[in-house]
Formats: structure tokens, C-alpha cells, sequence
């Protein structure tokens, strides 16, 4: 059998994971992960890490001097997955566009904020590794199947994103930003064992 590629990746401004849909159907087939690589950091993308928090010279783009907003982040969430020898593989990435990231106000909580932002992002990489690692093969439909798994865990993380924005008034609301950083956190932290994807 031919190899077959199959690459989404979308650049993203911006609840719960659901069960997998029932025409799902279990095969010999194995799913694995790709092969591990290293997350490096290069001149356009940061990989997020635990230990390596967002700067202000990060955030590389021009302002948007029409926007309301005093800073912008820029993230995105990408999926490849390749069907070889009847062993379906994927890699997921998270990554914060310097150059599509900027900021005017430059303050350590505006910068807290735009972080949260990133780590929203990570959370919904997790919550796509987690979907992937319980999907159930078909050979028929697989193609569709994770795209369709893709499409819904972008749609939470929009809807996610929107919310921290929303409730937070883009962190003016100083208690509700404080809120939001803990359930920040509080999601890292349980979605923990789905955090090495591949």
C-alpha cells in the first residue's frame, strides 16, 4: 500500500472532549505515534514548553494600530498523520508565531494574558492527542474520521479562546483574569498525561 500524508495546520488566534462517534470500528490496524522529535525553537515558531515562557520580544509583528486590542497572539495547532504498511501514525504541534505576534502595551500582565492565550492552545493539543490515541481504526473512513476529530477539538479551542477574551475583557477584568489564569492551570495540569504527543 502506498503512503498516504495527509497534513492540516491552522494558524489560530484564538469544552469538554467528547466521545468518538460510533461508526468507528476497531481494526487490526495499529495506531502509533510518530517518531518523537525535539521541539526547537526557530525564527518564526516557539514550541511551547513548560519551561519556556513567552517575552515581549517575542511578539516580532507590526501593531495592528486599528485594533482596540494592545496585544495579539498568534498560535497554532497542527496535525499530520501518514497510513503505512497498515499502521496509522500522527504528530501534533503547538506553536506561537513571532511574526504574526505583537504587542503595544508592554506589561508583565498583559504579557501573563497573552500567555494564557498559548497555553489555551497546548491544553487543546493535548485534548487532540487524547482524542487520537483512543480513535479506533477504520480503513475506510480514517481520513475523515480525524479530520473530523481535528475540526472539533479546533472548534472547543476557538470557542475556549473566545470565552478567556470574553469573560476576562481581554484581562481588564482583573478578577476574572485572576480566575481564568487558575483554570489555566488547573487544565494543564489535567491533561498532564497527554502532554508528550508525538
Amino acid at each position: 500500500m502506498r503512503n498516504l500524508i495527509q497534513i492540516v495546520t491552522l494558524l489560530l488566534l484564538t469544552l469538554p472532549l467528547s466521545g468518538l462517534s460510533p461508526e468507528m470500528e476497531p481494526t487490526t490496524t495499529r495506531i502509533a505515534a510518530a517518531a518523537k522529535t525535539d521541539k526547537k525553537e526557530d525564527k518564526e515558531f516557539i514550541p511551547w514548553l513548560h519551561e519556556r515562557m513567552l517575552e515581549w520580544e517575542d511578539f516580532q509583528s507590526a501593531p495592528n494600530r486599528k485594533s482596540d486590542a494592545v496585544a495579539s497572539t498568534s498560535t497554532s495547532l497542527g496535525l499530520a498523520y501518514q497510513l503505512k504498511n497498515r499502521q496509522l501514525s500522527f504528530s501534533i504541534t503547538c506553536a506561537f508565531s513571532k511574526s504574526k505576534s505583537w504587542g503595544t502595551l508592554k506589561t508583565d500582565y498583559i504579557l501573563a494574558h497573552e500567555q494564557g492565550h498559548f497555553d489555551i492552545t497546548e491544553i487543546y493539543a493535548r485534548k487532540l492527542h487524547q482524542a487520537l490515541s483512543f480513535y479506533r481504526f477504520n480503513p475506510k473512513t480514517y481520513g475523515q474520521d480525524i479530520n473530523r476529530i481535528y475540526q472539533r477539538i479546533v472548534k472547543e479551542k476557538e470557542h475556549f479562546q473566545n470565552l478567556y477574551d470574553g469573560q476576562s475583557d481581554h484581562s481588564r477584568n482583573k478578577r476574572i483574569q485572576a480566575n481564568w489564569a487558575e483554570i489555566i492551570d488547573t487544565l494543564l495540569v489535567e491533561t498532564e498525561p497527554f502532554a508528550n504527543y508525538p
